[in-house]
């Protein structure tokens, strides 16, 4: 599932589900898709965003998954850290809460 977020004065963002849903609820959200941010509330969620993402930079990422052998050839990539994969959402925010913004997410 891919996950789209939208505001005025934005670009939409894309994100995989899974990770969309771990951000919502870093937010204070259900995660529910589809839903939305009254204006009211996005400085809140934005703040409690950065906060989880702080509190999460101290936690080592999972191990990339093994090679299996006929993958030898080809390198390992490390994980993208969740902090990163933040950044769009955080700006997609950050760009709502200047414009006094609701934000809106669906499938």
């Amino acid at each position: 599932m891919i996950v789209t977020f939208r505001t005025k004065e934005h670009p939409d963002i894309m994100m995989f589900g899974d990770i969309a849903i771990e951000l919502l609820k870093m937010m204070g959200h259900s995660g529910t898709v589809p839903s939305a941010i009254l204006a009211k509330d996005v400085p809140a969620a934005l703040a409690r965003l950065k906060q989880a993402i702080s509190a999460h930079k101290g936690v080592k990422p999972a191990a990339p998954p093994a090679k299996k052998e006929d993958d030898a050839d080809e390198p390992v990539e490390p994980p993208v850290d969740l902090s990163h994969r933040a950044l769009p959402l955080i700006e997609l925010l950050e760009a709502a809460v200047a414009v006094q913004a609701d934000v809106m997410w669906d499938k």
